[in-house]
């Protein structure tokens, strides 16, 4: 048994390989779990190669593990490094699990990835359910479609690893929105580890508001335009360009977020065509987002998970222009808010219509905040996350050893 300590110790892992929601997410909930307990202390591992650009509160740290990046076919390489992806992922395993056996962490929440990116952190889990840890996976609301999803798991061997590892399994919103395994073939054991927190309400800090204040950026109405991380998000701010480019009176001023993955020469064209609107202005990245949105009068916005709980934590109108590829993720849950009156959806049907998309805008200057719409225990999230880390935390450890696991290794 480890010694007996006088604070919690909790593990979040992230793969990052692309993208800003896995560690926007994480950071999110250790934050929260610092606020709610201050016996707490939270590692995050993540594979992001912008970590460092946020800020974290005390108590809050990070390790940052080689970086890989999926391509279009599918097929994962280094980020940065001139080895091959096989020697990568050996590396990330090992210092997850290094970090893991030092750390010595009483609580791990592995994030949507139950074994972790190529089974990476499968050595981990092995490590800390002999050590009588709490193992959470953490889901999003909606993972995919269900069809895919479910060919997904059955090549990497997700259900199994289920049934032998998680002691819970906590899907960050609501059932009567969405079902996030809806088609996997899960064992009933494993069901009713399930657990619907609600989605993760999100607040404005201290040092976001500062710097929202220092920024110099519009105060007043205007529409908050975010493509996520960027990496994929041409269209919304293609279409967006051409509505002002378009405008045909009345659409208010507009700050436009690239995202820090957005291709520079996409960027610098886009930057280009916005520097000629006077109702325009233009920022490749802000690690203080949610400052922003809780300045803005309305948001448009690509729909991933993040950028929709600051949505409905802030009360803005919205209209979402989900993208459906390599994921459905975004689409379901878009249309979902939509049937429900949370948000607006608005989808390009291969013919961005800068008209069509200025009367949109046009529409969501006068739609209703999502608070319209009484969805019980729909920002629930935060709390409840922090109800049930403190359950596991306050149970001590158990350890457990030996056949299950093997048998399901």
């Amino acid at each position: 048994m480890p010694p007996r300590r006088d604070h919690n110790r909790v593990l979040i892992y992230s793969h990052d390989s692309f993208g800003l929601g896995h560690l926007r997410r994480c950071r999110a909930i250790a934050h929260s779990l610092v606020e709610a307990d201050p016996s707490v202390s939270v590692l995050i591992l993540s594979g992001s190669p912008i970590i460092g650009s946020f800020d974290f509160r005390s108590r809050v740290d990070f390790v940052r593990i080689p970086g890989v990046i999926k391509l279009r076919n599918g097929e994962y390489v280094s980020l940065s490094l001139h080895i091959d992806i096989e020697e990568t992922l050996a590396m990330r395993s090992s210092i997850i699990r290094h970090t893991a056996d030092i750390f010595d962490p009483d609580l791990f929440i592995v994030d949507k990835e139950p074994l972790g990116l190529r089974g990476e952190v499968r050595p981990t889990l092995d490590l800390l359910r002999e050590r009588g840890a709490a193992l959470i996976l953490g889901l999003r609301d909606v993972m995919d479609d269900p069809l895919a999803l479910e060919s997904e798991w059955e090549r990497k061997n997700a259900v199994p690893a289920l049934s032998a590892y998680y002691d819970e399994l906590w899907v960050y919103g609501l059932p009567q929105i969405c079902d996030p395994l809806a088609g996997i073939d899960l064992p009933a054991s494993v069901r009713r580890r399930m657990v619907y927190t609600g989605y993760l309400r999100r607040r404005v800090g201290e040092a976001a508001a500062a710097s929202a204040d220092r920024s110099g950026l519009p105060g007043g109405d205007f529409l908050l335009v975010t493509a996520g991380g960027g990496g994929d998000g041409d269209d919304i701010v293609d279409w967006v360009l051409g509505a002002y480019e378009h405008d045909p009176g009345g659409l208010p001023p507009a700050l436009i977020v690239f995202g820090p993955f957005m291709v520079p020469e996409r960027q610098a064209a886009y930057d280009a065509r916005a520097s000629r609107l006077h109702k325009v202005r233009a920022i490749t990245f802000d690690a203080h987002l949610e400052a922003l949105m809780a300045r803005a009068s309305a948001v448009v916005a690509m729909g991933g998970y993040n950028t929709f709980c600051e949505i409905l934590s802030f009360d803005k109108p919205a209209l979402i222009l989900p993208r459906t590829a390599p994921r459905l993720e975004q689409y379901i849950r878009a249309r979902r808010a939509a049937e429900l009156g949370l948000t607006a959806m608005l989808t390009d049907d291969c013919a961005c219509d800068p008209l069509r998309m200025a009367a949109a805008l046009l529409q969501l200057t006068q739609q209703a905040p999502p608070s319209a719409v009484v969805v019980p225990g729909l920002l629930d999230g935060m709390a409840n996350v922090n109800k049930l880390a403190l359950k596991w935390l306050s149970r001590g450890r158990h350890p457990r050893f030996g056949d299950r696991l093997r048998r399901n290794a």
